[in-house]
Protein backbone atom coordinates (compact mmCIF):
# COMPACT_ATOMS: atom_id res chain seq x y z
CA UNK A 1 0.00 0.00 0.00
CA UNK A 2 1.34 3.34 -0.99
CA UNK A 3 1.45 6.04 2.07
CA UNK A 4 -0.09 9.16 0.35
CA UNK A 5 2.37 12.42 0.55
CA UNK A 6 1.87 14.74 3.66
CA UNK A 7 0.73 18.60 2.88
CA UNK A 8 3.07 21.52 3.76
CA UNK A 9 2.22 22.92 7.16
CA UNK A 10 3.00 26.40 7.49
CA UNK A 11 2.71 28.07 10.83
CA UNK A 12 0.71 31.02 10.73
CA UNK A 13 2.14 34.22 9.87
CA UNK A 14 3.17 36.68 7.28
CA UNK A 15 4.53 34.15 5.20
CA UNK A 16 2.04 31.80 5.37
CA UNK A 17 -0.72 34.28 4.46
CA UNK A 18 1.45 35.06 1.42
CA UNK A 19 1.85 31.70 0.27
CA UNK A 20 -1.85 30.93 1.04
CA UNK A 21 -3.26 33.97 -1.52
CA UNK A 22 -0.54 32.81 -4.07
CA UNK A 23 -2.01 29.48 -4.20
CA UNK A 24 -5.62 30.39 -3.77
CA UNK A 25 -4.82 32.68 -7.00
CA UNK A 26 -3.57 29.74 -8.98
CA UNK A 27 -6.59 27.45 -8.12
CA UNK A 28 -5.13 25.74 -5.50
CA UNK A 29 -6.87 24.05 -2.25
CA UNK A 30 -5.16 25.90 1.26
CA UNK A 31 -6.75 24.33 4.46
CA UNK A 32 -6.42 27.64 7.36
CA UNK A 33 -8.10 27.90 10.59
CA UNK A 34 -11.57 30.00 11.21
CA UNK A 35 -13.00 30.48 14.66
CA UNK A 36 -15.05 27.29 14.23
CA UNK A 37 -13.34 24.69 12.24
CA UNK A 38 -10.84 24.47 9.61
CA UNK A 39 -11.49 25.32 6.15
CA UNK A 40 -10.30 24.33 2.86
CA UNK A 41 -10.51 27.54 1.12
CA UNK A 42 -10.96 27.98 -2.82
CA UNK A 43 -11.53 30.78 -5.28
CA UNK A 44 -14.97 30.92 -5.10
CA UNK A 45 -15.14 32.25 -8.50
CA UNK A 46 -13.11 29.87 -10.45
CA UNK A 47 -14.98 26.47 -10.84
CA UNK A 48 -12.22 24.42 -11.66
CA UNK A 49 -10.47 25.14 -8.32
CA UNK A 50 -13.95 24.68 -6.41
CA UNK A 51 -14.30 20.91 -8.89
CA UNK A 52 -10.91 20.78 -7.33
CA UNK A 53 -11.85 20.83 -3.61
CA UNK A 54 -15.30 18.74 -4.41
CA UNK A 55 -13.15 15.78 -5.28
CA UNK A 56 -10.55 16.47 -2.81
CA UNK A 57 -13.13 16.08 0.04
CA UNK A 58 -15.42 13.41 -1.15
CA UNK A 59 -18.64 15.91 -1.68
CA UNK A 60 -21.69 15.56 -3.15
CA UNK A 61 -21.42 17.86 -6.12
CA UNK A 62 -25.25 19.13 -5.40
CA UNK A 63 -23.76 19.81 -1.81
CA UNK A 64 -23.61 23.98 -2.08
CA UNK A 65 -20.32 25.52 -0.31
CA UNK A 66 -20.14 28.95 1.77
CA UNK A 67 -18.88 31.77 0.46
CA UNK A 68 -16.67 33.36 3.16
CA UNK A 69 -15.52 37.11 2.87
CA UNK A 70 -14.16 39.95 4.78
CA UNK A 71 -16.86 42.43 5.50
CA UNK A 72 -20.06 43.38 4.60
CA UNK A 73 -19.64 45.53 1.59
CA UNK A 74 -17.81 42.18 0.09
CA UNK A 75 -21.11 40.18 1.31
CA UNK A 76 -23.60 42.95 -0.29
CA UNK A 77 -21.66 41.66 -3.61
CA UNK A 78 -22.94 38.76 -3.60
CA UNK A 79 -26.17 38.50 -1.59
CA UNK A 80 -29.34 40.39 -1.16
CA UNK A 81 -29.52 41.38 2.43
CA UNK A 82 -33.14 42.36 3.25
CA UNK A 83 -34.31 44.35 6.81
CA UNK A 84 -33.63 41.32 9.37
CA UNK A 85 -30.61 40.04 7.76
CA UNK A 86 -28.89 43.31 7.73
CA UNK A 87 -29.82 43.38 11.59
CA UNK A 88 -28.22 39.86 11.68
CA UNK A 89 -25.00 41.05 9.87
CA UNK A 90 -24.58 44.03 11.78
CA UNK A 91 -24.74 42.35 15.20
CA UNK A 92 -23.02 38.49 14.47
CA UNK A 93 -20.28 39.74 11.49
CA UNK A 94 -17.98 38.68 11.78
CA UNK A 95 -18.70 35.76 13.66
CA UNK A 96 -20.10 32.28 13.24
CA UNK A 97 -23.09 33.16 11.29
CA UNK A 98 -23.55 31.93 7.89
CA UNK A 99 -26.91 33.64 6.42
CA UNK A 100 -28.25 32.09 2.74
CA UNK A 101 -29.25 34.84 0.90
CA UNK A 102 -30.79 35.54 -2.98
CA UNK A 103 -27.93 36.04 -5.00
CA UNK A 104 -27.31 39.29 -5.80
CA UNK A 105 -27.34 40.29 -9.95
CA UNK A 106 -23.67 40.47 -10.14
CA UNK A 107 -22.91 37.56 -7.77
CA UNK A 108 -19.28 36.11 -9.55
CA UNK A 109 -19.37 33.29 -7.31
CA UNK A 110 -18.97 29.96 -9.50
CA UNK A 111 -22.27 27.77 -10.07
CA UNK A 112 -20.53 24.98 -8.82
CA UNK A 113 -19.60 26.38 -5.65
CA UNK A 114 -23.81 27.04 -5.20
CA UNK A 115 -24.61 23.90 -6.46
CA UNK A 116 -27.06 25.73 -9.10
CA UNK A 117 -29.35 27.44 -6.68
CA UNK A 118 -30.26 31.03 -7.17
CA UNK A 119 -29.44 31.13 -3.42
CA UNK A 120 -26.16 32.08 -1.80
CA UNK A 121 -24.34 31.12 1.82
CA UNK A 122 -22.15 33.80 3.26
CA UNK A 123 -20.33 34.17 5.96
CA UNK A 124 -17.47 36.96 7.38
CA UNK A 125 -15.22 35.09 9.68
CA UNK A 126 -13.91 36.14 12.69
CA UNK A 127 -10.17 34.73 13.07
CA UNK A 128 -7.40 36.72 12.53
CA UNK A 129 -5.95 34.36 9.93
CA UNK A 130 -9.07 33.72 8.32
CA UNK A 131 -9.86 37.30 7.78
CA UNK A 132 -5.52 37.87 6.49
CA UNK A 133 -6.11 35.77 4.12
CA UNK A 134 -9.67 37.20 2.74
CA UNK A 135 -7.95 40.41 3.05
CA UNK A 136 -4.95 39.58 0.83
CA UNK A 137 -6.92 37.54 -1.55
CA UNK A 138 -9.32 39.84 -2.79
CA UNK A 139 -12.04 37.48 -3.34
CA UNK A 140 -14.76 35.60 -1.87
CA UNK A 141 -13.30 31.63 -0.67
CA UNK A 142 -15.50 28.69 -0.31
CA UNK A 143 -14.49 26.91 2.90
CA UNK A 144 -15.65 23.86 3.87
CA UNK A 145 -14.55 22.27 7.00
CA UNK A 146 -11.35 20.87 5.38
CA UNK A 147 -12.27 17.05 6.28
CA UNK A 148 -13.25 14.04 4.19
CA UNK A 149 -16.78 14.68 3.31
CA UNK A 150 -19.08 12.79 6.33
CA UNK A 151 -16.32 12.96 8.30
CA UNK A 152 -15.63 14.14 11.90
CA UNK A 153 -15.00 18.32 11.29
CA UNK A 154 -11.12 19.32 12.20
CA UNK A 155 -10.41 21.38 15.11
CA UNK A 156 -6.45 20.91 14.63
CA UNK A 157 -4.09 21.22 11.88
CA UNK A 158 -3.51 17.44 12.45
CA UNK A 159 -7.08 16.68 11.76
CA UNK A 160 -6.46 18.14 8.37
CA UNK A 161 -3.57 16.10 7.80
CA UNK A 162 -5.04 13.05 8.80
CA UNK A 163 -7.86 13.60 6.38
CA UNK A 164 -6.56 15.58 3.47
CA UNK A 165 -2.65 14.76 3.05
CA UNK A 166 -1.25 14.79 -0.42
CA UNK A 167 -4.92 15.97 -1.49
CA UNK A 168 -4.70 19.90 -1.06
CA UNK A 169 -1.82 22.13 -1.20
CA UNK A 170 -1.10 23.55 2.17
CA UNK A 171 -2.07 23.72 5.81
CA UNK A 172 -1.37 26.55 7.86
CA UNK A 173 -1.39 25.73 11.34
CA UNK A 174 -3.04 28.11 13.70
CA UNK A 175 -3.62 25.96 16.66
CA UNK A 176 -6.82 24.65 17.63
CA UNK A 177 -9.97 26.52 16.72
CA UNK A 178 -11.87 28.51 19.55
CA UNK A 179 -15.72 27.93 19.25
CA UNK A 180 -15.28 23.68 17.99
CA UNK A 181 -18.37 23.67 15.64
CA UNK A 182 -19.84 25.05 12.89
CA UNK A 183 -21.80 28.27 11.88
CA UNK A 184 -25.00 28.82 12.57
CA UNK A 185 -27.28 28.82 9.42
CA UNK A 186 -30.07 31.11 8.94
CA UNK A 187 -32.12 31.39 5.68
CA UNK A 188 -32.83 34.60 5.19
CA UNK A 189 -35.16 34.79 2.07
CA UNK A 190 -38.69 35.72 3.15
CA UNK A 191 -39.02 35.25 7.13
CA UNK A 192 -35.65 33.98 8.80
CA UNK A 193 -35.59 30.32 9.28
CA UNK A 194 -32.71 27.95 11.47
CA UNK A 195 -31.28 25.88 8.61
CA UNK A 196 -28.54 24.75 11.20
CA UNK A 197 -27.39 25.48 15.16
CA UNK A 198 -23.85 26.43 15.57
CA UNK A 199 -21.50 28.88 16.85
CA UNK A 200 -24.38 31.28 17.87
CA UNK A 201 -26.95 30.19 19.94
CA UNK A 202 -30.59 30.15 17.95
CA UNK A 203 -31.78 32.03 21.80
CA UNK A 204 -29.58 35.10 20.86
CA UNK A 205 -30.57 35.55 17.39
CA UNK A 206 -34.20 35.61 18.64
CA UNK A 207 -33.13 38.48 20.69
CA UNK A 208 -32.01 40.67 17.79
CA UNK A 209 -35.24 39.53 15.79
CA UNK A 210 -37.54 39.69 18.67
CA UNK A 211 -39.25 36.98 17.10
CA UNK A 212 -39.06 32.98 17.17
CA UNK A 213 -37.36 31.13 14.69
CA UNK A 214 -38.61 28.68 12.31
CA UNK A 215 -36.77 25.77 12.18
CA UNK A 216 -35.54 23.49 8.83
CA UNK A 217 -32.85 21.06 10.12
CA UNK A 218 -32.90 18.66 6.90
CA UNK A 219 -32.31 22.23 5.24
CA UNK A 220 -34.23 21.25 2.21
CA UNK A 221 -36.62 24.29 1.32
CA UNK A 222 -39.16 25.47 -1.40
CA UNK A 223 -39.39 21.45 -3.08
CA UNK A 224 -35.69 22.11 -3.81
CA UNK A 225 -34.55 18.35 -4.27
CA UNK A 226 -30.81 19.52 -3.05
CA UNK A 227 -30.02 21.61 0.31
CA UNK A 228 -29.67 25.21 0.04
CA UNK A 229 -26.92 25.20 2.47
CA UNK A 230 -23.84 22.71 3.51
CA UNK A 231 -24.40 20.33 6.67
CA UNK A 232 -27.87 19.20 6.05
CA UNK A 233 -27.34 15.57 4.75
CA UNK A 234 -28.45 13.45 7.37
CA UNK A 235 -25.74 11.56 7.58
CA UNK A 236 -23.05 13.73 8.45
CA UNK A 237 -20.21 14.91 10.92
CA UNK A 238 -19.22 10.98 11.59
CA UNK A 239 -16.97 8.99 13.25
CA UNK A 240 -16.27 4.98 11.66
CA UNK A 241 -16.90 3.75 14.90
CA UNK A 242 -20.92 3.98 15.64
CA UNK A 243 -22.25 6.24 18.25
CA UNK A 244 -24.97 5.30 20.60
CA UNK A 245 -26.40 8.65 22.21
CA UNK A 246 -28.32 9.55 24.91
CA UNK A 247 -26.97 6.18 26.93
CA UNK A 248 -27.76 5.21 30.57
CA UNK A 249 -25.15 2.49 31.07
CA UNK A 250 -22.59 1.30 29.20
CA UNK A 251 -21.67 -1.80 27.46
CA UNK A 252 -18.67 -3.43 27.27
CA UNK A 253 -15.59 -2.87 24.97
CA UNK A 254 -17.94 0.42 24.25
CA UNK A 255 -15.54 4.13 24.51
CA UNK A 256 -17.28 6.43 26.58
CA UNK A 257 -18.24 10.31 25.87
CA UNK A 258 -19.05 12.15 29.30
CA UNK A 259 -20.84 15.36 30.30
CA UNK A 260 -20.88 16.96 33.42
CA UNK A 261 -19.42 14.75 36.84
CA UNK A 262 -21.55 11.85 36.57
CA UNK A 263 -20.55 8.59 35.11
CA UNK A 264 -23.04 6.05 34.19
CA UNK A 265 -23.30 2.24 34.76
CA UNK A 266 -20.36 0.13 33.54
CA UNK A 267 -18.03 3.43 32.84
CA UNK A 268 -15.30 2.31 34.57
CA UNK A 269 -14.39 -0.48 32.15
CA UNK A 270 -15.01 1.65 29.19
CA UNK A 271 -12.70 1.03 26.90
CA UNK A 272 -11.26 5.00 26.75
CA UNK A 273 -13.29 7.77 28.55
CA UNK A 274 -13.07 11.34 27.65
CA UNK A 275 -15.38 13.99 28.98
CA UNK A 276 -16.59 17.04 26.68
CA UNK A 277 -16.52 19.16 29.80
CA UNK A 278 -16.38 17.97 33.34
CA UNK A 279 -18.05 21.34 34.85
CA UNK A 280 -20.83 20.68 32.72
CA UNK A 281 -20.30 24.27 30.16
CA UNK A 282 -21.39 23.68 26.92
CA UNK A 283 -18.89 26.48 25.73
CA UNK A 284 -15.71 24.47 26.75
CA UNK A 285 -18.37 21.35 25.15
CA UNK A 286 -18.45 22.73 21.66
CA UNK A 287 -14.63 23.22 21.39
CA UNK A 288 -14.01 19.94 22.34
CA UNK A 289 -16.41 17.84 20.74
CA UNK A 290 -14.34 17.16 17.37
CA UNK A 291 -11.33 16.49 18.86
CA UNK A 292 -12.61 14.05 21.01
CA UNK A 293 -15.36 11.97 18.30
CA UNK A 294 -11.92 11.98 17.05
CA UNK A 295 -9.55 10.69 19.56
CA UNK A 296 -12.34 7.83 20.89
CA UNK A 297 -12.70 6.62 17.03
CA UNK A 298 -9.33 5.99 17.07
CA UNK A 299 -9.50 3.25 19.91
CA UNK A 300 -11.10 0.74 17.80
CA UNK A 301 -13.68 0.26 20.09
CA UNK A 302 -17.24 -1.43 19.32
CA UNK A 303 -19.06 2.15 20.07
CA UNK A 304 -19.27 4.80 21.06
CA UNK A 305 -21.24 5.34 24.46
CA UNK A 306 -22.54 9.36 24.53
CA UNK A 307 -24.68 11.11 27.57
CA UNK A 308 -27.11 12.86 27.48
CA UNK A 309 -26.22 16.48 26.71
CA UNK A 310 -28.42 19.26 27.49
CA UNK A 311 -30.38 21.07 24.62
CA UNK A 312 -30.02 24.68 25.46
CA UNK A 313 -27.52 27.26 24.07
CA UNK A 314 -24.89 25.91 22.29
CA UNK A 315 -25.99 22.58 23.46
CA UNK A 316 -28.46 22.36 20.26
CA UNK A 317 -25.97 22.53 18.35
CA UNK A 318 -23.91 19.62 19.73
CA UNK A 319 -27.27 17.90 19.63
CA UNK A 320 -27.39 18.46 16.07
CA UNK A 321 -23.68 17.37 14.81
CA UNK A 322 -24.42 13.71 17.49
CA UNK A 323 -27.39 13.24 15.98
CA UNK A 324 -26.24 13.46 12.34
CA UNK A 325 -23.21 11.42 13.18
CA UNK A 326 -24.92 8.88 14.65
CA UNK A 327 -27.62 8.39 11.60
CA UNK A 328 -27.18 5.54 8.88
CA UNK A 329 -24.38 5.70 6.43
CA UNK A 330 -25.32 6.39 2.81
CA UNK A 331 -23.44 3.43 0.69
CA UNK A 332 -21.13 6.27 -0.95
CA UNK A 333 -20.85 9.66 -0.53
CA UNK A 334 -19.51 10.62 -3.66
Amino acid sequence: MTVPLKTPVLKTGAAAVEEATRLLAAGGLVAFPTETVYGLGADATNGRAVARLYEAKGRPSFNPLIAHVVDLKAAQALGRLNAKAARLAKTFWPGPLTMVLPKAAKCRVSDLATAGLDTIAVRVPDHKVARDILAGFGKPVVAPSANRSGHVSPTRAEHVQADLAGRIDLIIDGGPTPVGIESTIIACLEEPVLMRPGGVPRAAIERVLGQKLAYAPSGFLRGNDAPLAPGMLPSHYAPRTRLRLNVDRVAPAEALLLFGSGLPPGGKTAAKTLNLSARGDLIEAAANLFSHLRALDAVGASAIAVVPIPAEGLGEAINDRLARAAAPRPVSTR
